[in-house]
Formats: structure tokens, sequence, C-alpha cells
């Protein structure tokens, strides 16, 4: 049975990535697309690829006229609660590969998900080398009770922390939060220099040109520390497997789940 997305940020760096993808695919079919720049012409027009027939609307409340089964949302932190909250009202399943989604909008976008018994999963990175590093860092903040979070992307990023670094610091709260051997309240100078705190870690988000998105956590002990750092590079190719993999099995559950690692098998 073919899968009918729609797909929020389609001409955008990975959204684009992602729609020429799904184009090759035999079992999921782009229905409707958005891009304000570009409404009210067909996708493939747009993205030189002629196997991409649907329309490009100025909004998701215009696109999701066009029944899907799952809505991807590739787009900005500002509009993405209302455009899946939207969504799951058409009774769509929904994918969030948007960064900068805050605590409190996934706590609505979870509710919303129950009453109207759909699955949304949301990730704020699908490259497989960031579902290791969150797998790998809970491990180790079993074992070591200090961390601190870096969030490395370009300059023009607006977001921050990155939604790979949110999601990070949101899972390694279910483990505890990390300590400070100086209290915050504590620290002489400019505090802010210590970075924010998000859900018991501490996050510095660092904007400079040359980079793309790269995540760092490091533990440390006693005349020790381990380094964990994912680092990716110019394409979004990488992150196009883990976005298929998810509309693919976002129908398999009802509610929010955060993180790729919900859909594989990592035991």
């Amino acid at each position: 049975m073919t899968i009918r997305v729609c797909l929020a940020g389609a001409t955008g760096w990975a959204g684009s990535t992602l729609a020429r993808s799904i184009a090759q695919s035999n079992d999921i079919e782009l229905v409707a697309a958005v891009s304000r720049t570009n409404a009210r012409r067909s996708l493939g027009d747009v993205l030189a690829e002629p196997r991409l027939t649907c329309p490009v609307y100025a909004t998701a409340q215009e696109a999701l006229a066009q029944p899907c089964d799952v809505f991807f949302d590739y787009t900005k932190p500002d509009v993405a609660k209302a455009n899946v909250m939207a969504a799951l009202q058409r009774g769509a399943h929904v994918v969030i590969g948007t960064s900068g989604i805050t605590d409190a909008d996934f706590a609505a976008i979870a509710a919303a998900a129950e009453k109207h018994q759909r699955g949304v999963l949301a990730v704020g990175n699908f490259a497989l080398t960031v579902v290791l590093l969150q797998k790998f860092a809970e491990i180790a903040a079993r074992f070591i009770p200090q961390w601190e979070i870096i969030d490395y992307a370009h300059d023009d990023k607006k977001d921050a922390p990155s939604g790979t670094a949110r999601e990070l610091a949101f899972r390694l709260s279910h483990i505890r939060p990390s300590e400070l051997t100086v209290p915050l309240e504590q620290t002489q100078g400019i505090v802010e220099t210590r970075g924010a705190r998000v859900a018991g870690s501490q996050v510095h988000s660092i904007r400079l040109p040359g980079y793309v998105i790269s995540a760092e956590i490091i533990f440390g002990m006693p005349d020790q520390k381990l380094t964990l750092r994912h680092d990716s590079g110019g394409s979004a190719q990488p992150y196009v497997d883990g976005a298929l993999l998810a509309i693919r099995k976002v129908n398999s559950f009802v509610g929010l789940r955060r993180g790729l690692d919900n859909i594989l098998d990592l035991t």
C-alpha cells in the first residue's frame, strides 16, 4: 500500500533531498508540498524531477486539503507547531524534522496526538551516527555524573540550541541531571559563559561559518574524560534513510515519540 505524504519545506536544503528520494521510492508518494516561495507550481518543475508531480502550496493548511497519510514537517520552529496541529486534526500521522521546537510545544503536540489517536515522531537529527551518539551518551550518563553538551552549526542558523542538542539533553534528563561542582548561582564573573541549563544539562551553542551540524558531549571524571561527537558534511543525504524509515513506521504507534531509535532495533 502506497503511503501518501505531504511535505512541508519541500524545496529547502533537507526537504528537497528527501523529496527526490521519495520520487525513487516504490511505496511512498508525495501528494502535496509546502513552499511559500514556490506556491502554485509543480514540485517536479521546482526541483527538476519529473517524477514529482504534486502541487506546491503556500501553507500547510492549504496543502492538507489534499488527503495524506503522513505529514512531514521540515520548516521552522515558529510555524511547525501550528502545522503539526493542523495535520493531526486532518487525521494524518506526523514526522517532525524541524529543529528548535520547545518542550512546552512538544507537550501540547503529545496531547493532540493522543486525542486524535495518531503517531507523531519527532527527530532532531535523522543521521544514524546521531542515533548512536544518543544511545552511547545514555549509557555513559549512568556511570558518569558530569557532562556538558556543545552544539555547533552554521552561522545563519537562528534556533539555539539545535534540535539535536535539545533531543540529547531531553533524553539524558530521564537518566539524571548533570552534576556541577560549582553551582551556577555561585559562579564568579559572567554566568552566561557557562552555557544554558537545558533539561538538566549544560549546553553551549556555537554558530560559525564552516560548520554544518555537529554535536558533542563531553563526560568528565577525575583524571579522565570521554568525548562523543557527531559531524555532518555539506550534504543532506545522511538524513534521507532515517527520514524514509520514519515515514514508513510513524503509523505503528499512538502518541508522541522523540528520537529515531524509537523505531529502530538497537538492543
